[in-house]
Parts: structure tokens; C-alpha cells; sequence
């Protein structure tokens, strides 16, 4: 069943629990994850980040992650992740996509709003959300992206000005980390909560630690981003497999384990989000 993240965030903001967002790498990760969610009972989103958009046209994107999204019975949100290019996105709005994301968090605070905004009328006359992103996530590779965290003064402005359906906002949270070690700033995300209008999300949750991720379950971040765990559960059970298997060179074979380990671990983190059973 194919949701966009309006349908889903709000109860997970005012309840004890996040709709995880899984960064996908291709159909058959796609399918486990999915599978996870559905035995979970779980509402789940299906992301296509940067670096996919890099290799793969948006159309063919959209149409894989909308393929699998329309075969579950649990509430599967489509969503384009980090996308500076208003052009890809509107691309994106034609290609299956029920959710976009339009990342102005390089741009002065005013043109980020009013882009955002533009996007958002757009996508909500096609019955697509948007997330938005004040403040600025930054990456362990990508010294170019600015380490801006963000203040209660812009999460307010932003959360009513720009009509997002979710607002990413920094708080010590880090992309690619492949170690839980931000230092998530618990009072600046108090703060962020009592003014903002919408429900928060957290980029970088594969670097933040499990007593973090406890507090910030209560808070009123509703959806938490996920790559690295994934990238490194397939990277490292991949080698097993090829270690254990040096004669076999069928995909299916090879991959087969390293499938289950993906199902597996995003199955320990809809659980560790309080997600299951919420869909």
C-alpha cells in the first residue's frame, strides 16, 4: 500500500515511536526490507538517495521502489532523499514517487523557504509530500556540505513558511557514520520541538547510539534515516559469503544470505524505532 509521509508522520510524532526510512540500492534490498516491515506490521519508507540518482535514471528509480511498495501490505512510503535540483524533482513527481525531498540546506534561509515552498505546491496539488531541511546535516566524505546546526528561531520560520510535510533538522546527528558516535544535543532538540509545526527527521541514524535513539523516540522526530547499517550489512556478509563459497558465482547463491542479514537488520531497527505493529 503506497502512502506519502503525511499519512504516516503525524502519529509517529505524537506517539512513542519513528517510521524508519531505509536508503535502498536496488529491487532485491528493496523486497527485504519490505518483507520486514510487512512481518513486522510496520510502516516503512522505501529512499532513493544522491548517490542512486548519480547512477540511475529518477524514472527508473521510481518505477523499482513503486513496483515493490505496491505489492505490500503495509504502508510503504516512496521516497526521493537529498535532491538539490528542483528539475529532478519534478522528474521524480511523474516517475512514482509518493514523497520528495527538497534539500535547501546550503541556500541563504529565505531562498531555501521560498524553493521549498514551490515544491511544496506543487507536490501537494499531486497528492505528494515533501521534506524539507533547515540547519545543515554534514557528511564524513563531503567536506563541501556545511556542519550547521539548527536553531529554534529558523525551525520555526522554516516548519511555517514553507509548508513541508517534515522538517530534517541538525543536532549533532551526522551522515555516514559508520560508528554510533554523535553527540546528539538533547536540549537544542527540546527546543526544536516546542516550536516547530511538523514532524522532525533525523538524518544519519546509523551514527547515533542506542540510548540516544531511546530518548529521541519520545521526542517529536517521526522519521529517522538509515543507509550506512544497510551498506554495511550487505558489504560485510557479501565477503563472508564469497570467503565461504570461493567456487560459486551464481548471484542468487551468493546474495542469498546477504538478503536475509538485510531483512534482519532492518527488522532490529523497526523494532528498536517501536514501529512494529504500527502500521
Amino acid at each position: 500500500m503506497i502512502v506519502n509521509l503525511k499519512e504516516i508522520l503525524p502519529a509517529a510524532a505524537s506517539e512513542s515511536y519513528i517510521v524508519p526510512g531505509f536508503n535502498i540500492f536496488g529491487m532485491d534490498e528493496a523486497w527485504y526490507v519490505m518483507k520486514a516491515a510487512e512481518e513486522e506490521n510496520s510502516p516503512v519508507i522505501l529512499m532513493a538517495n544522491k548517490d542512486m540518482v548519480k547512477l540511475y535514471p529518477v524514472e527508473l528509480l521510481g518505477a523499482m521502489l513503486h513496483s515493490v511498495a505496491n505489492q505490500s501490505s503495509c504502508p510503504v512510503c516512496v521516497h526521493l532523499d537529498h535532491t538539490y535540483e528542483e528539475a529532478i524533482i519534478y522528474r521524480a513527481m511523474e516517475s512514482g514517487f509518493s514523497s520528495v525531498m527538497f534539500d535547501g540546506s546550503q541556500l541563504p534561509m529565505e531562498e531555501n523557504i521560498s524553493r521549498t515552498r514551490a515544491i511544496a505546491d506543487a507536490a501537494h496539488a499531486k497528492g505528494i509530500s515533501v521534506e524539507g531541511e533547515i540547519g545543515s546535516v554534514p557528511y564524513t566524505d563531503e567536506d563541501e556540505i556545511k556542519d550547521e546546526k539548527t536553531t529554534p528561531e529558523q525551525a520555526l520560520a522554516f516548519s511555517k513558511r514553507s509548508e513541508v510535510d517534515a522538517m530534517a533538522v541538525s543536532v549533532g546527528n551526522v551522515h555516514k557514520l559508520t560508528q554510533p558516535e554523535s553527540k546528539i544535543d538533547h536540549t537544542l532538540m527540546k527546543k526544536i520541538e516546542e516550536v516547530s509545526e511538523v514532524p522532525l527527521v533525523l538524518h544519519g541514524t546509523s551514527g547515533i547510539c542506542s540510548a540516544d535513539m531511546k530518548m529521541i523516540i519520545n521526542s517529536r522526530v517521526a522519521k529517522c534515516n538509515i543507509g550506512t547499517l544497510l551498506r554495511q550489512a550487505w558489504g560485510y556478509t557479501l565477503r563472508q559469503e564469497f570467503s565461504a563459497q570461493p567456487d560459486v558465482f551464481d548471484r542468487l547463491t551468493l546474495t542469498k544470505g546477504v538478503l536475509q542479514t538485510i531483512q534482519r537488520v532492518a527488522t532490529e531497527k523497526i523494532r528498536e524505532l517501536g514501529a512494529a505493529g504500527k502500521a
